[in-house]
């Protein structure tokens, strides 16, 4: 969740303070609901989702349910009490505190403040005392895991690292000339509480799209546009027919750049072995003479001096010939080492011949699908990534078959992770271990409901396929493909997504093994 949506909820939320606190709830393992009633009587949940990848902060109607699921979540039922006092966030990060005042009774409860770090694989959920002293956190870090700080029990707490960047809030026209002549998307680097989602709306509101040059007039745009954000930053998701085709070429370039890649790459390879193949031609002239140096060691085996380096023998057009020699064998094992390397010679010569003609029309082929590439549209290139096995062309990610005959493709790096995601069926199976680097796994059951061993083995492939692979218990979580989105302008690989359920899971490969 972005810094200036979480600036938005904090925003609402201050007019109801202070707020009573009538207690709290906990729907699921990751989050924690507290039902208040504000100073205006609106009765609502504030609602902290803590784990990742999507933790998020939310307001919501009603009164929600569900007991503690875990013993930090017991240790929050027992200690937030009294009523919300404060809500801060520092600066727009994604860190943002909520303190409660205590309240007296027959066991006094003291103030405590709740920290909901919503910082995405590495969210978290704190519980201080007034002094600012840890009592309990959803996941312990320590210094194993990061040198810059802890989070335990008894530590005081450290925010995340601080940082410099551009107050919307408070930035003059000015301030955003370092921009000047860069690409909108460059905005998330310089601005404060900008992320990727926020960056496609500032881009809606501005007429830009991410990969727009920023000229004086540009800037002017894009400074009304972040005030209006500031204001208002609720994602929307009309589109002027102009951006919608400036946004199209960008969506098909970013398909296309690594399709192209991949070609580029394998005819950089192609050519490096018409090369060699090139050069074992060359070296038939070499085999000749090698056999000729033999055919006169053989010849001339009382000239040749015992243990000798090397020796100068009459050739037979009279001519004095050198022959390097190896001073641990004898001329017979000299001869036959000569003639060896001209049989090897003789031999690569032969294969080249054969290889170079096929090599040179691969070449043109991918060369042709190169050209071909840069005419596909949108829905030509996503199909690339979906070819049957045994049709020419690009194939992405790893194909197994699971147990019940559906087809399960894992990506192998970020680009296809991407292809892989963006081209699945809305209501295909989409896979990945929680929170930790991993490849996306899709179940190709086009809206088909798979029984639980297909479940689980495309979620083993997740499992072992990632970072936690090994290991004994692995959470993956999956949704259908539609529920996953790439945020704008995002790194290759790097998705949102809802509605996910979780299997544990081990990292191994499950059988049956991987098709090709």
């Amino acid at each position: 969740m972005e810094g200036l949506l979480i600036h938005a909820v904090l925003r609402e939320l201050e007019k109801e303070l202070p707020a009573q606190n009538l207690g709290l709830a906990f729907p699921e393992e990751g989050t924690a609901a507290i039902l208040l009633k504000g100073r205006t009587g609106r009765l609502f949940n504030l609602v902290l989702h803590y784990r990742p990848p999507t933790p998020s902060l939310a307001l919501e109607p009603g009164r929600l349910q569900g007991e503690p699921k875990t013993p930090f979540q017991r240790q929050l039922q027992a200690r937030v009490k009294g009523p919300l006092v404060e809500a801060s966030q520092l600066k727009l990060d994604r860190v943002a505190f909520f303190r409660f005042a205590g309240e007296k009774g027959f066991v006094d409860a003291p103030p405590s403040v709740l920290v909901l770090e919503a910082t995405g694989r590495n969210a978290n959920l704190l519980l201080l005392d007034e002094e600012g002293r840890i009592l309990g956190v959803d996941r312990v870090i320590t210094k194993e895991v990061n040198r810059y700080r802890e989070l335990r029990p008894g530590l005081p707490y450290t925010p995340p690292p601080p940082y410099r960047k551009l107050d919307p809030r408070t930035l003059a026209e000015e301030d955003l000339l370092p921009l000047l002549g860069k690409p909108l998307k460059e905005v998330i680097r310089h601005v404060d509480g900008v992320g990727q989602e926020l960056l496609r709306e500032l881009a809606r509101r501005a007429g830009l799209t991410p990969e727009t040059p920023l000229d004086e007039a540009g800037l002017g745009r894009v400074y009304r546009a972040l005030k209006t954000l500031v204001e208002d930053p609720s994602l929307r998701t009309e589109l002027s027919e102009e951006l919608r085709r400036r946004w199209a070429e960008e969506e098909k370039e970013a398909l296309r750049k690594p399709l192209l890649e991949a070609l580029d790459r394998e005819i950089r390879t192609l050519k490096a072995r018409l090369g060699d193949y090139q050069e074992a031609l060359e070296r038939l002239e070499e085999a000749e003479a090698l056999r000729r140096r033999a055919d006169l060691l053989l010849a001339r085996l009382k000239e040749v001096p015992k243990g000798a380096e090397k020796v100068v023998l009459e050739g037979f057009d009279g001519k004095p010939v050198e022959i390097p020699l190896d001073p641990a064998l004898s001329p017979q094992e000299n001869a036959r080492k000569l003639y060896d390397r001209a049989r090897r010679l003789e031999e690569l010569a032969e294969k080249a011949l054969d290889l170079i003609p096929k090599t040179e029309a691969r070449i043109r082929e991918l060369e042709a699908e190169k050209e071909r590439l840069r005419t596909l549209d949108l829905e030509g290139l996503l199909a690339l990534a979906q070819r049957p096995k045994g049709e020419k062309g690009l194939k992405v990610g790893l194909r197994y078959t699971s147990p019940s005959g559906f087809l399960v493709l894992v990506g192998r790096n970020a680009k296809e992770n991407d292809l892989l995601t963006r081209a699945a069926h809305s209501e295909d199976l989409w896979f990945h271990a929680q929170g930790v680097p991993g490849s996306h796994v899709i179940l190709k059951t086009e809206g088909k409901n798979p029984p639980l061993e297909d479940l689980l083995f495309a979620a083993r492939l997740a499992a072992y396929h990632s970072k936690a692979r090994g290991e004994r218990q692995v959470p993956v979580d999956y949704t259908r493909k539609k529920h996953v989105w790439r945020p704008r302008k995002a790194a290759p690989g790097q998705v949102l997504y809802t509605q996910a359920k979780t299997l544990f899971v081990e990292g191994l490969l499950p059988e049956p093994r991987e098709e090709a």
